[in-house]
């Protein structure tokens, strides 16, 4: 079986099949990661480009160790250090690069839709990295392979998304990915970061953590993305605290088995509390794991590795 998509800039247009497909084969990659020597030559000769015009630690990192660990060639790329800061425009940054032949190209950018318009410009598959407010697709793929790997399956399960929905591309590549995996949805946060775009996404909207969390099988607290504020999102940054973060006295009313997840970063003490973050029911580390793997089944797939290549 291969994968349906050229490209990778969204969950949105996902397969189910394309989504189960990405999450065994990154099964079949964690292995590689746990060995004296962690590299194979699957990708040996292959250039991939990390094209990075926002920050990033954990994830421009996690691409390039699945890069490296598939023995492809990885160059970085930051937004400080590209042609940009000499005015040259992306598609043109785009181009150039387009005539040294990489075989992927991985993007994060501040502007939604970034990766899907230098898709018009580029040979090679685009992998979006993250984009403005829009998607981050292979952070919800690494999340739907934490809970799998724990609970065992997907269909069915209820899932509650916590905290700044209105700018989260987290929160919008899982609601996407998670229905399409048969899992049910409700967002949780307060009204000023709830965008109304969510009541016709097919998700339940609740703006009260406790009552929200009392029957899920997943929580998922989100980063509270200071950066992107304006002074009417929150009244203040405790009022948020003393109602959205996930303390060990809310956590009481959740089930005795729920799991925590948490893209990261975390802002201690806002959206979730130390003692909960590094408690029994949090998954935050293993995602961390699982985003390497997720990333190389991606990059092996995109260039043309079936299911079949690794049985």
């Amino acid at each position: 079986m291969t994968l349906s998509a050229k490209h990778i800039l969204g969950t949105r247009d996902l397969q189910r099949e394309d989504i189960q497909l990405i999450l065994d084969t990154a099964d079949s990659f964690k292995e590689i990661s746990t060995r004296q020597i962690k590299k194979v030559p699957t990708l040996r000769g292959r250039t991939v480009i990390n094209l990075f015009f926002e920050p990033s630690t954990r994830t421009r990192t996690s691409f390039e160790i699945a890069g490296k660990r598939l023995s492809a060639d990885v160059i970085n790329i930051s937004g400080s250090t590209s042609s940009t800061v000499k005015g040259e425009n992306l598609i043109d940054s785009a181009r150039n690069l387009e005539a040294m032949n990489p075989d992927i190209l991985v993007v994060r950018h501040a502007s939604s839709g970034a990766s899907a318009l230098l898709t018009d410009f580029v040979k090679c598959p685009v992998i979006n990295a993250g984009d403005g407010a829009h998607e981050h697709p292979t952070q919800s793929l690494l999340d739907l392979l934490t809970i799998r790997e724990r609970i065992g399956s997907l269909e069915g399960l209820k899932v509650a998304i916590v905290g700044d929905i209105m700018h989260s591309r987290v929160a919008r590549s899982n609601v996407f990915a998670m229905q399409t995996m048969g899992m049910k949805v409700t967002v949780v946060g307060p009204p000023t970061m709830m965008p109304v775009e969510m009541c016709r996404l097919g998700v339940d909207v609740s703006y009260d953590l406790e009552k929200s969390i009392r029957d899920v099988d997943v929580i998922m607290m989100l980063r509270i993305q200071m950066e992107r504020q304006n002074k009417y999102n929150i009244a203040s940054l405790r009022e948020y605290s003393n109602l959205f973060c996930l303390t060990l006295e809310k956590l009481k009313k959740a089930r005795e088995d729920v799991l925590i997840i948490h893209p990261g970063p975390v802002n201690r003490g806002i959206e979730i509390a130390l003692e909960v973050m590094e408690g029994p029911h949090s998954l935050i580390l293993n995602q961390v794991t699982n985003g390497v793997a997720v990333r190389m089944a991606l990059m092996y797939l995109l260039l043309g590795g079936t299911d079949e290549d690794l049985n």
